[in-house]
């Protein structure tokens, strides 16, 4: 395992960063007597991480955890009362649900995804948890409204009537319902999520990196697209992949029965 420097202004404890094996990074919100609570320095850390992981020739898939045993309680509301906004220009809340990073990236969950944990969640291409594990998106106990990007983002990836449910209720739902509804890709014993999260990830990373970057900007864009224009979108961002040295040695490996070697060229 290495360290990856999360950049001056990510104050490193709160955000830890590892590249290991497999092509993988793990990116850790470390605080864990918070219940892993996002502030501002978390957002910060978060967004740092994502910017060097996205350009990182080592890293083809992310995933993103929680320290402590649970994966994130949501905003520091001790923070926002102080005036310590968990936001990153340009990324958003978490410096990570208004711009998720070009790269594959997996939500490793323990314990609890609440609010706006929930929402970091979300902004993840997929979702490993403990089954032990609880979602939910409480803020209108408080006052307040899921506007990361929960209440967008929930109803395209669950039954319109369950995501009513989940936002209005604010109650917490435990991930083996999620996992029911397709939410959740993959359940865990408890402890176990982080691994079975790498395990996930190392497969992912095994496949041609531009050609993972390339497949989940076609999914996540697509979907405004219209009939008219998508297969025209798809081909401008397919065209590089085919003409990659990837693409050719992914052609070669297989006619001479031996794994792949990347180059992300």
């Amino acid at each position: 395992m290495s360290e990856v420097n999360s950049g001056p202004a990510a104050e490193p404890d709160e955000v830890l960063v590892e590249i290991v094996d497999g092509g993988v990074a793990v990116v850790t919100i470390n605080r864990p007597k918070a219940r892993n609570a996002v502030n501002g320095a978390v957002a910060r850390g978060i967004a740092a991480a994502l910017d060097e992981l996205d350009e990182s020739p080592e890293v083809s898939a992310i995933v993103l955890t929680g320290a402590g045993g649970t994966f994130s309680a949501g905003m520091d509301l001790k923070g926002f009362l102080t005036g310590d906004m968990p936001v990153v220009e340009g990324r958003g809340f978490g410096g990570i649900t208004e711009a998720p990073p070009k790269k594959p990236i997996i939500a490793a969950v323990e314990g609890y995804a609440l609010a706006g944990g929930f929402e970091l969640a979300l902004s993840c291409d997929l979702v490993v948890a403990s089954e032990e594990a609880k979602f939910g998106l409480p803020e209108p106990k408080r006052g307040l409204v899921a506007g990361a990007g929960g209440i967008m983002r929930l109803p395209r990836r669950i039954p319109y009537h369950v995501a009513m449910e989940i936002a209005l209720t604010g109650d917490h739902y435990p991930a083996v319902r999620l996992y029911e509804l397709g939410l959740v890709n993959r359940i865990t014993y408890p402890g176990e999520a982080l691994n079975g999260a790498l395990e996930l990830a190392r497969t992912i990373a095994a496949n041609a990196p531009l050609a993972l970057a390339a497949t989940k900007r076609i999914i996540v864009e697509s979907a405004d697209w219209s009939l008219d224009e998508m297969f025209r979108k798809q081909g401008e961002i397919m065209a590089p992949v085919f003409g990659s040295k990837d693409a050719m040695e992914g052609a070669a490996a297989f006619a001479e029965k031996r794994a792949p070697v990347w180059k992300g060229e």
